[in-house]
């Protein structure tokens, strides 16, 4: 996976060590982390476009997010877009999980579910949550899920 800054700066370094590198450079600061991992998708088409984020929150003092954007075939219902969406959040939680633990900081998997059961999304819900709970992970669905419903919406 590619990575990137908000302002498009892109990430040369893998991201597990660029992760660290941010948490002894914000811990240096005197900051209290928090990442949240989410992704978001759109059909654009014959594809769907997906952009998965790891979102740092600073105690107090807003955050930022580094960016990975990929495409794939449209060839998939909904549901299956949204264990898509999750899966790709799992597959970044689960690389930096270690890391995350060595540091003491608090990891959240985020997924663009909505739990009112009118919105089509919902039918992925109980799969999504098992999912990730399974895999010993924090999770959170809409309206809560900020990480996939607020910023990876904004950059996919």
């Amino acid at each position: 996976m590619k990575w990137r800054t908000l302002n498009g700066n892109r990430i040369e370094l893998p991201i597990l060590e660029k992760v660290e590198r941010t948490i002894i450079a914000e811990y240096e600061k005197g900051n209290k982390l928090k990442v949240c991992i989410g992704t978001d998708s759109q059909v654009r088409g014959d594809f769907i476009e997906y952009a998965t984020v790891i979102v740092f929150l600073r105690e107090k003092k807003g955050g930022f997010m580094y960016i990975s954007n990929s495409k794939a075939e449209n060839r998939i219902s909904l549901k299956e877009r949204m264990i898509s969406e999750v899966a790709k959040s799992i597959e970044v939680a689960y690389s930096l999980c270690d890391l995350l633990d060595l540091y003491d900081v608090a990891l959240e998997v985020h997924a663009d579910i909505n739990t009112d059961p009118v919105f089509k999304s919902n039918t992925a819900l109980k799969e999504a949550m098992g999912y990730i709970l399974g895999m010993g992970f924090v999770f959170k669905a809409k309206p809560d899920a900020f990480a996939s419903s607020s910023c990876a919406d904004k950059v996919v």
